[in-house]
């Protein structure tokens, strides 16, 4: 039995996740932590995994506090930098320890962002939208972050120019974000949870790759495999992509 504390338990996600965590027959949830508890070992109640899904604002501080606890992380709370990530993998190897940051634990959400990687090189443009609940604290998601990062880096492996784009004044933002060469769209609707489409085009032909997660049950089997992988891994691994083998 893996023995799992959750960070956030009392949040939208951290129940969902406290409930995965119940329901697997491999695990024992023994600690549950919110707003206003100190994370150490005696509120980790010797747990061996620690899964936190916090906000960004703090998310960073929860996750060195846990890795000081001595527990391995999965880490669900988005808006890392790569400033960020080098802090918590120069931790994670201070204090011994393994952590998983994923931008997304829907499967099907890291299969489209390795579909987009592969796919990319091959069109002439490429933009993401990703639309999300009005409740999201970030823009653009993690999510897309990732997807038009991963999208740049196999364009610019192939030498290949930024999509072409005609326009020339743009006063209120309305061609998004531009994130490595890739224009990066958020939509915010009540109704939505968490959903993203990539637009590949060419000449007289378009593809379009999309994901979407309509209950935040669609999480917890990455979440689920991630505890289970994160033990012994050592040092940081980014996205379950690795894990996943892909």
């Amino acid at each position: 039995m893996i023995k799992v504390a959750v960070v956030g338990a009392l949040g939208r996600m951290g129940r969902t996740v406290c409930s995965a965590i119940e329901d697997a027959s491999d695990m024992d949830l023994v600690a549950r932590i919110d707003v206003g508890d100190a994370i150490n070992e005696r509120t980790l109640e010797g747990a061996e995994v620690a899964v936190e899904f916090t906000v960004p604002s703090v998310g960073e501080a929860n996750v060195h506090a846990l890795l000081e606890a001595g527990v391995d992380v999965v880490v669900g709370t988005t808006g890392w930098t790569e400033e960020k990530l080098a802090g918590v993998r120069t931790k994670a190897e201070e204090t011994g320890r393994s952590v998983i940051i994923a931008p997304n634990y829907s499967l099907s959400a890291v299969l489209v962002m390795s579909f987009a990687e592969k796919a990319a090189p091959y069109f002439e443009s490429a933009e993401v939208i990703e639309l999300h609940h009005p409740d999201k604290v970030d823009a653009p998601s993690g999510t897309a972050t990732t997807t038009a990062q991963r999208i740049g880096a196999a364009r610019a492996a192939q030498n290949l120019p930024e999509s072409p784009d005609a326009t020339e004044t743009d006063p209120n933002g309305a061609r998004g974000a531009k994130i490595d060469g890739v224009n990066v769209h958020a939509v915010r609707l009540r109704g939505l949870n968490a959903h993203e489409e990539v637009l590949l085009g060419n000449p007289g032909e378009q593809m379009v790759i999309r994901q979407d997660s309509f209950d935040r049950s669609s999480f917890m089997p990455g979440v689920l495999l991630a505890v289970r992988s994160v033990r012994g891994r050592g040092g940081l691994t980014y996205g379950l992509d690795e894990i996943m083998g892909l």
